[in-house]
């Protein structure tokens, strides 16, 4: 599979299925020497890239339905995977954060707070059809009606990491993910309206 390499910032990378429509991302984080990847996709290189950072600690699945290629990864690069932890991962440098547990849509979110990273799957993402109007992102359109503010809502982030689509970086990923939170149902409409519209396009 061809990938571009994406969100390099001082803490990990991602990497993302070039020309792809879904926009799959994958990423990588550093914390405590080492590393965790999640939701990866296999591609040429980036063991390479893993390595590079550190050493690697584990996989995590962060949505039940989307395996993508975590057995093959963690297998090849001797680590653990974690499919979907909604009760953590023990000595992890992280917190999972539950999203959804209901039967058909199991999610977690992983928030390393010392490097103020939140990683997300489906919940939040940069891909046209999550987002309403000028939206950098916004949250998943299945749950706009719900979004996930118990979970996410006392977070500062610097560091904002989508399963679909490249991440918000920066003084302004914490605002705009409080903002994301609040306007999210009352953005709905305009939401499935741009989704409408793109879809008549394509016709």
């Amino acid at each position: 599979m061809s990938i571009r390499f994406c969100d390099e910032f001082d803490h990990g990378f991602g990497w993302q299925a070039a020309d792809e429509f879904l926009q799959r991302t994958s990423h990588a984080v550093l914390a405590d020497g080492r590393v965790w990847i999640t939701d990866p996709i296999d591609a040429e290189g980036i063991d390479e890239r893993i390595n590079a950072l550190g050493e690697p600690a584990g996989i995590v699945q962060l949505v039940d339905r989307h395996p993508r290629d975590c057995e093959a990864v963690a297998r090849r690069l001797g680590v653990h995977l974690h499919v979907t932890p909604l009760y953590g991962v023990a000595g992890a440098p992280f917190e999972a954060l539950v999203v959804s547990r209901l039967p058909f849509w199991r999610e977690v979110a992983l928030y390393f707070s010392a490097e103020r990273v939140l990683v997300c799957g489906d919940a939040l993402g940069s891909l046209p059809y999550f987002r309403a109007g000028t939206e950098r992102f916004g949250v998943h359109p299945l749950l706009r009606l719900t979004p996930p503010r118990r979970a996410f809502g006392g977070l500062e982030p610097e560091h904002l990491l989508f399963g679909h689509g490249e991440g918000v970086h920066g003084a302004q990923a914490g605002p705009a993910l409080h903002e994301a939170l609040a306007t999210a149902r009352r953005r709905l409409p305009q939401t499935l309206l741009g989704s409408l519209r793109r879809a008549t396009r394509k016709r």
